[in-house]
């Protein structure tokens, strides 16, 4: 895949080619504190995380016509990677796999807008039909790298292969996700170009996290000192030690386990899990840092929706926990022996208590 060091790189710093283009840069470690400009681009990076653990997607200098254009910034361009390699290496020297999490789910999302747009193409005001294929080929190219599906483009969709489709949407639960309710023909899946984004989301956010992992850790320099000092600092806010009961059923106990991992939790299971918390009688603010570990976590956005379930904004409804059979049919159910035919999980004990 051929990529301009102007353009694409900046927009897809984790593809294999962006740690070619660094090593022909020769960037010594050790002496990048010394100069005025890589100071600017370690505050670049460290900011760049902070963003992430915040749960925002980083502010790209490449402005958004120049990021399909020939003719972007090369200086913007080439301070977008660097920014994106100091980031890893200061998250690689910070220990703190929370942060990385954040920051790969994070660059996922910004990479998703750059990938939809140029599924899409640039405007068609401003380039002519050649750029617009090219454009959405590179993306198409991309996405084939990175997850080995093929994609073709027609009449404004895109198609993949029923296969592929069921294999990258096995873990979206909500109903337009369902095989039944896609369109289907000739043995492909018709999306539209945020639907195919979006079913690759946590799998490039895996892929971004992976990456950082498998790299050593760099050497400590001078320059790297404070800014790691203050990742670490960073990072206090979001561990939290969850302690599970015994009266909570297994479809909650899994939801809490898959935060304190730092992994994603699909939407419906976090309804699951604050309604029935909800419903046990918690308040808001004992049930919001249960949600500190997820890697798209934002205390604001958070507390407004907690809040709208417990029915104190919004239309003042307070929302009940799904029954069992809801939670079946979003997968979010791991019953065993002790569940009972309960029909709710807020049931969970109850009936063993009442027949002693």
């Amino acid at each position: 895949m051929e990529l301009s060091k102007d353009d694409k790189i900046a927009k897809y710093p984790f593809l294999a080619i962006a740690g070619e283009f660094l090593k022909g840069e020769q960037i010594d470690l050790e002496k990048i504190g010394t100069q005025d400009d890589f100071k600017v681009i370690i505050d670049k990076a460290y900011k760049r995380i902070e963003a992430a653990a915040d749960g925002k997607i980083y502010k790209s200098d490449i402005k958004e016509d120049d990021a399909h254009g020939d003719e972007a910034d090369p200086i913007s361009s080439t301070r977008e990677i660097l920014s994106f390699a100091i980031a890893v290496v200061l998250l690689k020297l910070s220990g703190m796999n929370n942060l990385i999490k954040k920051f790969s789910l994070a660059e996922a999302r910004r990479a998703e807008r750059y990938l939809e747009r140029d599924l899409l193409g640039p405007p068609k005001k401003a380039f002519n039909l050649e750029d617009i294929e090219k454009r959405s080929s590179l993306a198409i190219e991309i996405i084939k790298e990175l997850f080995s599906v093929n994609i073709q483009k027609q009449n404004g969709y895109f198609s993949i292969p029923i296969q592929d489709y069921l294999r990258h949407s096995i873990d979206f639960h909500e109903k337009e996700w369902k095989l039944v309710n896609r369109q289907v023909e000739n043995g492909v899946v018709q999306l539209t170009s945020h639907e195919i984004i979006r079913l690759f989301r946590k799998e490039l956010s895996n892929y971004i996290n992976s990456k950082i992992n498998s790299l050593n850790t760099p050497p400590m320099s001078d320059a790297f000192r404070k800014p790691v000092g203050k990742l670490i600092e960073l990072a206090k806010k979001f561990p939290t030690q969850i302690i599970l009961s015994s009266e909570y059923p297994p479809c909650i106990k899994h939801a809490i386990e898959v935060l304190e991992k730092g992994e994603n939790l699909p939407h419906s299971g976090r309804f699951l899990l604050a309604t029935f918390l909800l419903g046990k009688g918690q308040t808001v603010e004992q049930i919001a840092p249960l949600f500190k570990n997820a890697p798209d976590y934002n205390e604001k956005v958070t507390l407004y929706q907690l809040n709208h379930l417990a029915g104190s904004v919004g239309n003042a409804t307070k929302y009940s926990c799904p029954s069992c059979d809801k939670v079946k049919s979003q997968n979010l159910c791991f019953a065993i022996p002790e569940c009972d035919n309960i029909i709710n999980p807020l049931q969970f004990g109850k009936k063993k208590t009442l027949n002693a």
